[in-house]
């Protein structure tokens, strides 16, 4: 069986980071899982404007709405810009720092 979502109609709820992971003030992120078979975990992501540092595991991501730059610790950057497809690596150190807030959907091994 065959599965889809609207990505542009998940409704995302967010919160605000802990103090440890939001590098500017007021920042808040949200996350809804969609998807969760056939070996993979999907969702849509978002984060509003300002600078946050995190890590993830592996994860290929398309970007829908939004501006910024994202950077690991070794020096690799992604331009995030609507129609944007970005890799993560497990074990990266992020920093995000968004200019206009940012929606991605996030593709995972479950």
């Amino acid at each position: 069986m065959i599965t889809s979502f609207d990505a542009h109609a998940v409704t995302v709820a967010h919160d605000a980071l802990p103090p440890e992971k939001a590098r500017s003030e007021g920042v808040t992120t949200g996350l809804v899982e969609q998807v969760a078979e056939a070996g993979f975990e999907t969702g849509v992501w978002e984060h509003s404007v300002g600078s946050s540092t995190d890590s993830f595991g592996d994860e290929v991501f398309v970007v829908l709405a939004g501006a910024g730059v994202v950077r690991d610790q070794h020096g690799g950057e992604i331009v995030l810009a609507p129609g944007v497809v970005g890799v993560l690596h497990e074990g990266d150190v992020t920093t995000w720092e968004i200019t206009e807030p940012l929606r991605k959907v996030w593709i995972v091994r479950g």
